[in-house]
């Protein structure tokens, strides 16, 4: 059975061992959204695009928006399609393209979400990626028997609650 996953990473973090040389991945906190045989996605949560607000997205996207996402935070969620725009998101659940993580995050993708954001009429809870983190089958699952990761249950309270360069520091506190 050597190539089945061990445990599914999906609803939880991954956090970079301390003094990962990829730069792609140091000091991240990374939330799975999901782990089978055939590879595994997640999206890193602590790495604020340094450029880009939520009004040049909507801008470049033609979405409609108002003045409340001028200084919105995008994220780079990762080094896999740095151009791909996703969302991960609390209820409610029932946009077109909607991947559920846990009982209270999904991941979405779709147009009608970031319309939504735009004009203040999506989820309460929210974070815009640009990119995401994705490994093959099995690669996540040999960096993790070579210790590249650690990993904790995923919280709402460090998403959505927590500042986002405390977010590292709080999950590492959860690792048992």
């Amino acid at each position: 059975m050597a190539d089945m996953i061990s445990e599914t990473m999906k609803g939880k973090f991954l956090l970079a061992m301390p003094g990962l040389p990829d730069p792609n991945f140091a000091q991240t906190i990374t939330g799975m959204c999901e782990h089978n045989e055939s590879g595994a996605l997640g999206f890193i949560i602590n790495k604020i695009h340094p450029l880009l607000t939520g009004r040049e997205l909507f801008e470049d996207l033609n979405i409609t928006f108002d003045r409340s996402v001028d200084t919105l935070d995008i994220y780079l969620g990762g080094p896999v399609q740095p151009s791909g725009v996703f969302v991960l998101h609390g209820p409610p659940f029932t946009w077109n393209e909607t991947l559920q993580v846990t009982d209270w995050l999904a991941l979405s993708n779709s147009r009608d979400i970031l319309e939504a954001i735009a004009v203040q009429k999506g989820p309460a809870d929210f974070m815009i990626m640009l990119g995401c983190a994705g490994w093959g089958p099995m690669q996540l699952d040999n960096e993790l028997h070579d210790n590249a990761w650690l990993t904790c249950p995923m919280t709402r309270d460090i998403m959505f609650g927590t500042k986002c360069d405390l977010r590292y520091e709080k999950a590492m506190m959860l690792i048992s």
